[in-house]
């Protein structure tokens, strides 16, 4: 009778802990899938046609993909401080509560993106290349790093005006250098398993990674969060 006793709470704690387990598989798999259909013309583009000839239509999907990001760290927010409630729901209606902002930190980060790509084609293999397009790399770098900050920003403070986000964000991304190189490189390890396995990138590392992607972007943004974020600065 002892032993049983005592093997009961383990038995119970197990399934516990395989239920939270499923519960946190299954979430990603959902948000995996609203993901990829919010940004489905971006990602039928990249997989369907030559970027070199497509770029124009790429710009475009790409800023029209954008909103789907923060649609994402909504989900990881509304998880991580409710740790209920349905995916679906907690993914569309951050799309549709970001998607004002978003499709306009998308549209400047994508557009600075195109001219900065021309102009290192422009320059090509001129003695200007290495000077000029160190510059142009560290400032598309920034960009990025800023475009990431504001989008989670724009979850985490939407009161806040996207002038005094975008002006904090830079600020905070320069200043903690190092977690904007995480971000990229987290981004680029995305983007690279995009390239070589699309339907793992898409129907498997996309939650993780953003997720790391977003709780960087948090402890970025500590010294701006509201109280109660739980994000140590």
């Amino acid at each position: 009778m002892t032993v049983a006793s005592e093997r009961r709470p383990l038995l119970r704690i197990s399934g516990i802990a395989w239920e939270s387990i499923f519960s946190t598989v299954a979430g990603a798999l959902i948000a995996n899938l609203c993901l990829a259909i919010a940004s489905a013309p971006l990602l039928v583009l990249l997989i369907t046609t030559d970027p070199r000839r497509s770029w124009p239509a790429l710009a475009v999907a790409a800023v029209a993909a954008v909103p789907a990001l923060p649609a994402l760290f909504a989900v990881f927010r509304h998880l991580t401080e409710a740790r209920s409630g349905s995916v679906v729901v907690a993914f569309w209606s951050g799309w549709w509560r970001t998607m004002r902002r978003s499709l306009a930190i998308g549209a400047g980060v994508v557009a600075l993106s195109v001219v900065i790509t021309i102009d290192l084609v422009v320059l090509g293999a001129s003695r200007w290349a290495v000077l000029l397009g160190g510059l142009l790399m560290v400032v598309l770098a920034l960009a990025v790093s800023t475009a990431v900050l504001a989008l989670v920003a724009s979850v985490e403070r939407p009161d806040a005006r996207l002038r005094d986000v975008l002006r904090a964000c830079l600020y905070l991304a320069v200043r903690r250098w190092y977690l904007s190189i995480a971000a990229l490189v987290i981004l680029g390890l995305q983007a690279a398993l995009f390239t070589l396995h699309p339907a793992l990138a898409i129907g498997l590392s996309a939650t993780p990674l953003l997720y790391a992607l977003w709780s960087n972007a948090r402890f970025t943004l500590g010294p701006i969060l509201p109280v109660g974020s739980h994000i140590a600065t």
